[in-house]
């Protein structure tokens, strides 16, 4: 059986919506296919794999003279309304992973878990979050959909780091479901994944 897995990058308020603090030009144009996405993940068993930033204030990835490639103004700080996500991607029955969760007892409590998983990360590459690397394994992965903000760097890392870790996993991108900060660069960034073997699909694809 294919264990088939939607892999929701980073869909919090301050990326998604106009004025959030590191807001994604055009992301609130994605909204409704990141819930078509949701809502049919919930409503045909379908687990969704998310990420959330959860940041401090003293995070490596905050500058005071940011290059947005490798690092950035302040966002998403914990327990900030900005650092929550968008109603539209809210999920169910959700273990959260924290980075400094020991991977033993992650793993314990993922064992009886049959609901969404929600990985927090200080930085803007979720395998810097130790615990993703088991849970995916864990969970047996095969098909990972993707989809979520920013393409060109949250969701990047992700798809790289799934490449180089998992080559016998099915990774296919929602182009209708991810904005990029450059986004006059998206279609080589995309090109280069699929030439890689990177799927690409709309939203309407995935949920038919």
């Amino acid at each position: 059986m294919t264990i088939r897995v939607f892999w929701d990058v980073d869909t919090q308020v301050d990326f998604i919506l106009p004025g959030g603090k590191l807001y994604v030009d055009g992301a609130e144009s994605i909204v409704a296919n990141l819930a078509a996405l949701t809502g049919f993940a919930h409503d045909h068993g379908v687990r969704i794999v998310a990420s959330s930033d959860n940041h401090d204030p003293t995070d490596d990835e905050f500058s005071d003279a940011p290059d947005f490639a490798e690092t950035f103004p302040p966002h998403c700080l914990r327990g900030t309304p900005g650092q929550a996500r968008i109603p539209e991607t809210a999920l169910r029955d959700v273990l959260v992973v924290e980075p400094e969760d020991p991977s033993a007892s992650v793993l314990e409590r993922l064992r009886d878990h049959a609901g969404d998983i929600l990985f927090h990360k200080h930085y803007f590459d979720v395998f810097t979050n130790p615990n993703v690397e088991p849970v995916v394994h864990a969970l047996g992965v095969d098909e990972v959909v993707l989809y979520g903000v920013a393409l060109d760097v949250c969701n990047r890392y992700a798809v790289e780091g799934l490449l180089s870790r998992y080559p016998q996993i099915e990774v296919t991108v929602v182009t209708d479901a991810v904005r990029a900060i450059d986004e006059e660069n998206r279609d080589d960034l995309l090109g280069d994944w699929q030439r890689r073997g990177v799927s690409l699909a709309r939203t309407a694809e995935v949920v038919r």
